[in-house]
């Protein structure tokens, strides 16, 4: 059985109205019409789903079955063809542990004022791509190199790095900055998926840190906080994630982190070079 969404609206329909004719003023069609629809719906059925009666129509013991079923067929379809529609209107811009640090409210509310027509949605996804790649935004935010065979990006800001570490640490609660070199001292507590420190950080250094893994930014942050180690990460994570027990602190000799926006390579969304655009600004002021 092949039967089309305008078959079973047109059945929906004219048991809501209780008539062919108030069914085809509904529809904006013909009496005519909506006849012929029902009965091609009910040779598909093979049993009629309609019977006239003095005052319109009713449903018979057949259509009444088939009603509720096919009222949760139509509410689907209605909310996919709004789905469709909406995501002509909307940008999605994902990001994994951080977003644009204290750029983020300036960018939202910026774009919510130059660009009524198309929202902006920001949404957190913890995979290397931070959504991208599985289809959960049309751009995102990255602190590491893209795969460029698949996705196109370009840098849009740099921010400083900072260290993580429990804020009772007797060594260094006191210390308003450290270096990669004391950090290096230190157990780190790395997302080698989805964050931005890895060995490279330390290369051609004269001591490499010893690593321990986390898989997400709240693990990394309670590892922290309890002592098993410190973190380095981009200053846009101490905004986002401000945590009782961890404090953050600039990394003096630390190398920047590269702010990144990511898209498809042949997909680019609407809006984005208005995104980049904006963004860049906001990096740069």
């Amino acid at each position: 059985m092949e039967w089309s969404l305008r078959e079973l609206r047109v059945f929906a329909t004219a048991v809501d109205t209780g008539s062919f004719t108030d069914a085809a003023s509904a529809l904006h069609t013909s009496q005519a019409a909506v006849s012929r629809t029902i009965a091609a719906l009910e040779r598909q059925v093979g049993e009629r789903v309609l019977r006239r009666t003095p005052r319109g129509c009713e449903p018979t013991p057949t259509g009444h079955q088939l009603l509720p079923a096919v009222r949760r067929l139509l509410a689907e379809a209605d909310r996919f063809g709004e789905f469709v529609r909406s995501r002509h209107g909307v940008l999605r811009l994902g990001y994994a542990w951080a977003a644009l640090g204290a750029h983020t409210t300036q960018l939202q509310r910026g774009w919510d004022a130059d660009h009524p027509a198309r929202e902006l949605h920001l949404i957190r996804h913890n995979t290397p791509t931070a959504g991208l790649g599985e289809g959960a935004c049309d751009v995102a935010i990255l602190r590491r190199p893209a795969d460029e065979r698949r996705f196109d990006s370009v840098i849009v800001g740099l921010e400083r790095r900072l260290v993580a570490f429990a804020s009772d640490d007797p060594a260094w609660s006191r210390r308003r900055q450290l270096t990669m070199a004391e950090v290096a001292e230190r157990t780190v507590i790395i997302d080698s998926r989805t964050g931005s420190t890895g060995a490279e950080l330390w290369a051609g250094s004269a001591q490499t840190p010893r690593f321990a893994e986390s898989s997400d930014v709240d693990e990394w942050l309670s590892a922290i906080a309890a002592g098993h180690g410190v973190g380095t990460t981009a200053e846009a994570t101490a905004f986002h994630h401000p945590r009782p027990g961890v404090t953050f602190r600039p990394i003096k000799d630390g190398p920047r982190v590269p702010v990144r926006l990511a898209w498809w390579r042949d997909d680019p969304p609407a809006g984005l070079a208005e995104l980049i655009d904006a963004v860049t600004r906001l990096y740069a002021a």
